[in-house]
C-alpha cells in the first residue's frame, strides 16, 4: 500500500516501559485514559488534564479495561472478564473465557455502538489457530469466530454498519457487515491490504469521520484510511512496535498510542529507550465517543 497523505509526528506522553502495552481506553467520567501491559499484568492510567499517572498490578495477564455504565471498569483479562473498583483496585469475577485452556489469553477488545464488548483471546505463544473472537452483549457471551492467530484491530463505524477486525500475520483488515442490534451478518470481507506492505496490522480505531487509524507493527507508524481502504495519513513514531490507538481528551482531538518492548534487543532498545511507552499525536480530527459497557 503506498504512502501519501498528511503526515504527523507522535511525541512521548508517559515513559511506561510496557513489554506489551494495549487496550488504550478514553474514560470520559474519570478524564482518565487507562492501558495495560499485557505480559505483566498491570493496568495504568494518565488524567489527560492534569498529567497525573498512577496503576497497579491485577494479577493477571490484562488487555483492556472498559468503563462501565453502572461504574467501575470490566476487565480484558487471562482468565475472563472482570469487575474492578479502580479506586481500591479489587476485581470481582464477572465470568469466565477460556479458562479450561491455559494457552491462551485475552488480546485485542472495544466496545461497539450498542455498548456491547467485541474481544479476542490468541495463543500465548501466537499459536496457529488457537484465538477466537467474541462479543458480550447484555450479559450474554457469544463466539463469533474461531481459528484467528493473533485476532486484532477490532472497531465500529460511526453509524454501527460496519465492524472491522484483522488476523494479523494475514495482513489484511476485514469488514463485516452488521445488523441493526450489532450482530455480524453473512461473512467478513477483505477490506484493506498491508501484506506485502512494512509492518503488520494491528490495534485500530475510528474517527468522527468514519476514518480508520491502524498501527503498524514493526513498521513504526499509525496510518489512517478511508472509508474505502486508501491512506490519506501518517503518524511516524520514534519505535517500532505500535500495538493500538484511541482518541483521548475532553475534545477526543489526542490520539493516544501504545506501544510495546516485547522482542526487542538490548541493541535495538538502546535505538528506541522509549519504546514500550505511550504516545499521543494531534491529527487534526477528532474521535467518536465510544458508550460505556452495558451488562444489562
Amino acid at each position: 500500500m503506498s504512502e501519501h497523505g498528511a503526515r504527523h509526528q507522535a511525541r512521548l506522553a508517559v515513559d511506561s516501559r510496557c513489554s506489551l502495552g494495549e487496550g488504550p481506553q478514553w474514560h470520559a467520567a474519570t478524564g482518565r485514559l487507562y492501558w495495560c501491559d499485557i505480559l505483566n499484568g498491570r493496568l495504568h492510567w494518565l488524567a489527560v488534564a492534569s498529567g497525573a499517572t498512577g496503576g497497579h498490578a491485577v494479577g493477571q495477564l490484562l488487555s483492556l479495561a472498559a468503563p462501565l455504565a453502572e461504574g467501575g471498569l470490566l476487565l480484558v483479562g487471562e482468565h475472563g472478564l472482570s469487575r474492578c473498583d479502580p479506586a481500591t483496585g479489587i476485581l470481582e469475577r464477572y465470568c469466565d473465557v477460556e479458562a479450561d485452556n491455559p494457552l491462551t489469553r485475552s488480546n485485542d477488545a472495544r466496545v461497539d455502538r450498542h455498548g456491547s464488548l467485541w474481544f479476542s483471546t490468541m495463543g500465548k505463544a501466537a499459536e496457529a489457530g488457537a484465538g477466537s473472537l467474541y462479543r458480550l452483549h447484555r450479559g450474554e457471551l457469544t463466539r463469533l469466530r474461531s481459528g484467528l492467530t493473533i485476532p486484532n484491530a477490532i472497531c465500529f463505524s460511526p453509524d454501527g454498519e460496519w465492524a472491522w477486525f484483522t488476523d494479523t500475520p494475514s495482513g489484511v483488515v476485514m469488514r463485516w457487515a452488521l445488523d441493526s442490534d450489532g450482530w455480524p451478518q453473512g461473512e467478513p470481507s477483505p477490506w484493506a491490504d498491508f501484506s506485502a506492505a512494512p509492518g503488520n496490522p494491528d490495534g485500530a480505531v475510528v474517527d468522527v469521520q468514519g476514518h480508520l487509524w491502524l498501527a503498524l507493527w514493526g513498521a513504526a507508524k499509525v496510518v489512517r484510511l478511508s472509508p474505502g481502504g486508501r491512506l490519506v495519513a501518517t503518524i511516524q513514531l520514534p519505535v517500532a512496535q505500535p500495538s493500538c490507538p484511541a482518541f483521548a481528551g475532553p475534545g477526543l482531538d489526542r490520539l493516544y498510542i501504545t506501544t510495546a518492548r516485547q522482542g526487542l534487543t538490548d541493541e535495538t532498545l538502546g535505538q528506541q529507550p522509549e519504546a514500550g511507552g505511550l504516545f499521543v499525536a494531534r491529527p487534526g480530527v477528532r474521535g467518536l465517543a465510544e458508550p460505556p459497557l452495558r451488562l444489562s
